[in-house]
Order: C-alpha cells, then sequence, then structure tokens
C-alpha cells in the first residue's frame, strides 16, 4: 500500500486521483482513435465530478483546458477548442502597484484633500463659503466615526486651516453643528475602538435551574 505522499503529485486536486490516471493512461494509448474516444470518455466525468462548471460559460472548453493542464499539455487528441499554450498558464500577472498616496490626516481620507483644493480654487462669495462649510461638517463626521468621545470645533477649524493652507475659513454665520445632531453610519457599532453604549441593559446572570449555587 503506497501512501498519497509517495505517489505522483496531483496536478489539478479537485479531479482526484483516479481522473489523473486515467489520463496518465490515454496518453499511453497509441491508436489514435481509440485514445480520442478514451479522452472524450474522461472528459464526460469530468464534468459529472464538477457539476458546478456547468454555470462557467462554454464550460466544456474548460474541462478540455483542465484535460490538457493534467497531461502536461503532452497528450495529443482531436480537441474541438484550439489546444492551450503551456506558457500562459505559467506566465505570471503584471504586478499592481500598490497606490503610494500620501494622506495628511488618513481619518480624513483623500477625497476630502481633494474637496479641499478644489474649495481653494473658487473665488470669494457664497459658493465658496458653502462649500467650506459643508467640507467642516465632513471633517467633523469623519473626525467622530473614530473618535465619539472628545472632539473640538477648534481642532476641525484647524485642522481645515492646515489642509487648506489657511485658503479655506469658516465664517461665523456657518457654525459647525452640535456632535449629537451629526448622523453616523448605521454599523457605528461595529467600529473597531469603540465603546459600549452605557446605558444598554447588561446580560443577567446566568442561574442554575436545579439545586444551589454549591451543588455539583
Amino acid at each position: 500500500m503506497k501512501y498519497n505522499s509517495q505517489r505522483k503529485q496531483l496536478i489539478i486536486t479537485e479531479y482526484g486521483r483516479n481522473i489523473q490516471t486515467m489520463v496518465d493512461q490515454a496518453m499511453l494509448i497509441d491508436d489514435r482513435e481509440t485514445r480520442n474516444k478514451t479522452v472524450r470518455y474522461i472528459i464526460s466525468v469530468m464534468g459529472q465530478l464538477n457539476p458546478q462548471l456547468r454555470d462557467i460559460n462554454d464550460y466544456k472548453h474548460k474541462l478540455w483546458d483542465h484535460l490538457y493542464i493534467m497531461s502536461d499539455f503532452k497528450i495529443d487528441v482531436d480537441s474541438p477548442y484550439p489546444i492551450p499554450v503551456k506558457e500562459n498558464f505559467e506566465s505570471k500577472p503584471d504586478k499592481v502597484n500598490y497606490p503610494s498616496v500620501n494622506i495628511k490626516y488618513k481619518h480624513y481620507g483623500k477625497i476630502i484633500e481633494k474637496l479641499i483644493e478644489k474649495a481653494k480654487d473658487q473665488e470669494e462669495g457664497p459658493i465658496k463659503e458653502a462649500m467650506t462649510a459643508s467640507i467642516a461638517y465632513h471633517l467633523k463626521k469623519s473626525y467622530l466615526t473614530w473618535n465619539r468621545d472628545s472632539v473640538d470645533d477648534d481642532i476641525i477649524l484647524k485642522d481645515l486651516a492646515s489642509l487648506s493652507g489657511n485658503k479655506l475659513v469658516l465664517s461665523e454665520e456657518n457654525k459647525l453643528p452640535a456632535s449629537s445632531e451629526i448622523s453616523l453610519p448605521q454599523n457605528y457599532s461595529q467600529i473597531p475602538g469603540k465603546k459600549f453604549n452605557k446605558n444598554k441593559q447588561k446580560q443577567k446572570p446566568f442561574k442554575r435551574k436545579f439545586g444551589s449555587s454549591n451543588s455539583y
């Protein structure tokens, strides 16, 4: 008896060792017609073992590609589809560069910085004042998302001045709303680091149904 660790490594483990053995045996058949019939039978068995592939468009093409992969692209049969090239399956995709964007205050995000850059280019007037008030509101809302217990409007205004290069100043008429008036996301309770509501009813301790607490 041989252990799997002593056997040939499976190329596609989803089909199991029996299918891999059938593919290996089909490669040894000299008669081409017999080899083609054997391979078509193997393809039908592969489709029965993996019915989920039928949800894929042209799933038979996928089965034939898997057959070639399990034969290390060495089997010579009449395939109804173009024969796949081994190099196309071995080549690795191009590396996706991680965006190296420098964000001054990460809890505000990059979009806020872009909005501030747009607001800075506006002419002085009601439009710029409205944009400044809206940006300041979102700054406070973002700040509260991660730090609910302590927030000061002076900090928000200071960060706004820092991000805009002192070009955006919130007027006295456009005061920031109170923290309790700002609506946070519905999944706020799932944010890491958030403290539980102190007024939430505590779970009642477990009570034994039989005997006293000292009984076993």
